[in-house]
């Protein structure tokens, strides 16, 4: 009985008044299943920066490179012309240029003169005579200061200009009692004869081309055939020689020239010698 009322307690304590039955709650059903992606989250947009971007570097052009400079052209070395032969003898007959011009000169006698070259030379007649006028014409002669007038003629003249080989030149001077070796000019009573060598070489004591020399020798002859017989000196040192001074044989100190007058008009003059 003991025992039986023990096992008694001991089961009524054990069952004691029903403990409180706590419902569960209840579950939200998950909801049903899509086949649809979800839909993105917005995310809040990145704030640019403030700061600036570096700007990228430029593009490095190519320099092209410098063409390099052509060299210059070497400038031809200049040959020395060498001077014209001139024949020491000729046929001794002479071809006489067929050319006429206007009177040169504007007051004084008129003289009209033919120029002949000798044959078998080369030097035009015409083209001699063309030059010869020009010489005639100059601004600083005897027709431009009224020493007389001048022109060039085919046929009858009141003088001749020859040009003439040394050696001929020689032989016509001396019929004048002149000795002219070879080398100088000459005044005869027809008129003048012309050393082709002097005509065409110059003087070696004539500071000048051969071209303006002939100036000279022209303005000198025609000087004796308007009346000027006598020869003239140096007037002084470093002064110019007169067209009337036989410069071929020196200058005395005097500057050569080849002309009567000066630049402004003055008539170059000096001593008398012969």
């Amino acid at each position: 009985m003991t025992v039986a009322l023990g096992a008694g307690v001991a089961l009524a304590h054990f069952n004691g008044p029903p403990a409180e039955v706590t419902a569960a709650p209840a579950t939200t059903p998950a909801p049903p299943a899509t086949t649809e992606s979800p839909a993105p989250r917005k995310t809040a947009p990145t704030p640019r920066s403030t700061t600036a971007k570096p700007k990228p570097p430029p593009k490095s052009r190519s320099t092209p490179s410098p063409k390099p400079k052509p060299k210059p052209t070497p400038k031809p070395k200049s040959i020395p012309l060498k001077p014209p032969t001139v024949p020491k003898s000729g046929a001794g007959t002479f071809t006489t240029a067929q050319a006429s011009g206007a009177p040169v000169g504007d007051s004084g006698e008129l003289r009209r003169y033919r120029v002949q070259v000798e044959e078998g030379i080369e030097l035009s007649a015409r083209d001699t005579a063309a030059e010869i006028q020009r010489i005639l014409a100059h601004p600083r002669g005897w027709a431009a200061h009224g020493r007389g007038r001048f022109q060039l003629v085919s046929g009858d003249a009141d003088f001749v200009i020859r040009i003439a080989t040394p050696d001929t030149a020689d032989a016509l001077c001396l019929q004048q009692g002149l000795d002219t070796r070879g080398e100088l000019n000459c005044e005869t009573t027809d008129g003048v004869v012309v050393n082709l060598k002097r005509w065409m070489l110059g003087s070696p004591t004539f500071a000048g081309e051969a071209a303006e020399y002939r100036h000279l020798i022209i303005n000198h002859e025609v000087g004796h055939e308007i009346g000027i017989r006598q020869h003239m000196g140096c007037p002084g040192p470093g002064k110019p020689a007169p067209a009337m001074m036989q410069q071929i044989k020196g200058l005395d100190g005097c500057r050569s020239n080849a002309f009567p007058y000066d630049e402004d008009g003055s008539y170059i003059t000096g001593p008398i010698v012969s």
